[in-house]
């Protein structure tokens, strides 16, 4: 598997592809396999995606004060340099999405162009659709990951997301099940409080191509997100994809059409 070191870090990452970069980043608690399951480069562009700081098989965690949007926008920056490039359409999904949207604010020389999958920040730490990600990290500090689990499916905040939301709650789970959700736990914690920029008001500066995605049936990325982003940003395109819980093929399917019909506009 190929790895870069970086400020006394191993980082994992994948790369497919030849061409046109497409510096494409995971969500939080997930890695760099999460975008091969959903998009594969067209013809022309090259997809490299590496596991952020406490995801992946990127190792160790490090510093605390480096988990957040800046220090891994940082990150992308110190690994498009070790792959010898300048520029590069920069994109993400969800804290993914949020980094991208970090780096392009402050390295626009290094952004061609910009793509935002299901956002799920804006411009302000500690959103209510991100509070469950400290309840959750709370359940793993104070019981370890296991009994966790089982507490936090007990409680009446994962109750009422599974009425309204079943697909999603069940998906939550899924963060206690990591094989390193003690180790990693910072993660849950430091980028709830996050946030991409200080002010909607920066975005105004954005002068690239970008793409939002958005779906509907999501209580962790909301619709209305990616209708702000595009608002904000001078010129940006928002389309509208299945949600995984709606089918997740599909959903897939609807993120490689948009983002390959994208990619053919920005020359």
């Amino acid at each position: 598997m190929p790895y870069f070191d970086h400020d006394g870090v191993r980082f994992h990452y994948a790369d497919s592809g030849e061409g046109v970069p497409i510096v494409f980043q995971h969500g939080l608690a997930s890695d760099s396999r999460q975008l091969v399951a959903s998009f594969q480069p067209p013809p022309g562009f090259r997809l490299l995606s590496m596991d952020f700081r406490a995801h992946g098989e990127t190792r160790p965690v490090g510093p605390s004060e480096k988990i957040g949007m800046a220090a891994f926008a940082d990150d992308v920056v110190a690994f498009m340099g070790g792959q010898g490039i300048d520029r590069a359409v920069v994109g993400g999904i969800s804290m993914g999405a949020a980094v991208a949207l970090n780096l392009t604010l402050r390295f626009p020389h290094r952004t061609r162009a910009l793509i935002l999958s299901r956002p799920c920040w804006l411009d302000r730490p500690l959103p209510a659709n991100a509070e469950v990600f400290l309840s959750i990290a709370h359940c793993i500090r104070q019981f370890e990951a296991k009994e966790g689990r089982a507490q936090f499916s007990r409680s009446e905040e994962y109750r009422d997301l599974f009425r309204q939301w079943p697909y999603f709650a069940q998906s939550l789970l899924g963060l206690f099940d990591d094989s390193r959700a003690e180790e990693t736990v910072i993660r849950l914690e430091r980028i709830a409080r996050d946030a991409p920029c200080r002010s909607l008001e920066e975005l105004a500066a954005i002068r690239v191509p970008t793409l939002v995605l958005v779906n509907r049936h999501d209580p962790v990325h909301p619709f209305e997100y990616g209708a702000v982003l595009g608002d904000a940003i001078p010129g940006a395109q928002v389309r509208e994809i299945t949600a995984k819980s709606e089918g997740e093929s599909r959903h897939a399917a609807d993120v490689q059409r948009s983002v390959t019909e994208f990619l053919k506009t920005i020359g």
